[in-house]
């Protein structure tokens, strides 16, 4: 088989961005849920939202619903949101305190650990034993707090995704110790890797995000690769009732996940996959407990919602970006363009892994 010329690797000194095709081509949704989501290690939640028994937030991990669920025993399980019945919804919402799940389809009911309790009418059916019947589980990984999950079975082990990360926070900056504010939500008519390759380049803060430019340091703005994972680094120069001095850390985790540490918050960032032009961007905010709820005051209350407002700011510019970006990449004009080495160097990162998982799922296809 002639190798596709687009994947072929490419060093950081004469890189490309990738081809338009791989941005607006209809086959390229199945083709990222093969070669890249299926075996990923997504982003699910934080344990602050599963603190008691029964509770459980839903996700899409690009196409496939999930819900995690701690269980009576204790355990954080992330199973398949679908009904094995005939594919109805386990859960719509995240919840608190829920005693079982039960699909609103048709009532089946599942324990919650996931194994059916009942299902309705079903005495006629020969040889059916409810029993025998169980929600897909997921492998599950919680670390600093955040609880991940893969479906599949040969993806790189979690602590290669996050080789690291641990030594840069230390303990003062775990993430562990945050607690959950709220989700906020954007879709965005651009492909999926727009969006993270837009994210992980501070080339266009002085061009996109004039207030936010002036809080970064952009002469000193360092952005390092690694395995599975990316960070960019910069001081932060912001009034005390914002964020105040300190610095902000980007993490991006392969393939879809973005960590936004800035000082007393954590910004989770999940980017979800909803068509070849389309995505969602979900948003969740933590604040350490002096931000938490376990502090009402006005001047927290205040802070919080400071951070909110100026994060929408960005990413109304960002989205807007990247909405022209899938444009000019669906308008027949584009070659791929030279990549900056100093400043899109995570982008070629990005876009190595790409072309690695294309190469593989082409060639066991």
């Amino acid at each position: 088989m002639t190798p596709d010329a687009d994947l072929l690797p490419q060093s950081a000194a004469h890189a490309r961005s990738l081809a338009a095709r791989f941005y607006v081509d209809a086959a390229m949704p199945a083709m990222d849920r093969r070669a890249v989501f299926d075996s990923a290690w997504h982003l699910v939640a934080h344990v602050c939202q599963l603190q008691n028994a029964g509770d459980h937030v839903v996700a899409d991990l690009a196409g496939l619903p999930v819900i995690a669920v701690r269980g009576a025993d204790g355990e954080i399980r992330v199973l398949h949101n679908v009904c094995r019945h005939r594919a109805g919804p386990i859960a719509q919402c995240d919840g608190l305190a829920a005693k079982s799940l039960r699909c609103r389809y048709h009532g089946w009911t599942y324990a919650l650990d996931g194994v059916l309790k009942s299902a309705p009418e079903m005495q006629t059916a020969e040889d059916f034993r409810v029993d025998d019947i169980h929600l897909p589980r997921l492998q599950v990984r919680i670390w600093q707090g955040l609880v991940f999950a893969r479906s599949g079975d040969d993806a790189a082990g979690f602590d290669v995704l996050v080789e690291g990360i641990d030594a840069r926070l230390g303990t003062t900056r775990g993430l562990e110790r945050y607690g959950h504010h709220q989700r906020v939500g954007y879709d965005v008519a651009c492909n999926w890797k727009v969006y993270v390759d837009n994210y992980l380049e501070g080339y266009h803060l002085p061009h996109v995000h004039p207030a936010l430019n002036r809080m970064l340091d952009y002469r000193s703005y360092v952005t390092e690769t690694h395995a599975l994972h990316s960070l960019q680094w910069s001081p932060l120069d912001s009034d005390a009732s914002l964020y105040g001095d300190g610095d902000a850390l980007y993490y991006w985790l392969w393939p879809n996940t973005m960590l936004n540490i800035l000082p007393g918050r954590l910004q989770t960032n999940r980017i979800v996959p909803k068509g070849v032009d389309r995505c969602r961007v979900e948003f969740d905010f933590y604040y350490a407990p002096v931000q938490s709820g376990l502090d009402a005051s006005g001047a927290a209350r205040a802070k919080r919602g400071a951070d909110l407002a100026f994060s929408d700011e960005v990413q109304q510019e960002d989205l807007g970006i990247c909405e022209d970006v899938q444009r000019g990449l669906a308008s027949g004009s584009y070659e791929p363009g030279r990549l900056n080495p100093l400043r899109e160097n995570a982008v070629h990162h990005f876009h190595e892994l790409l072309r690695h998982a294309y190469r593989e799922t082409s060639v066991t296809a």
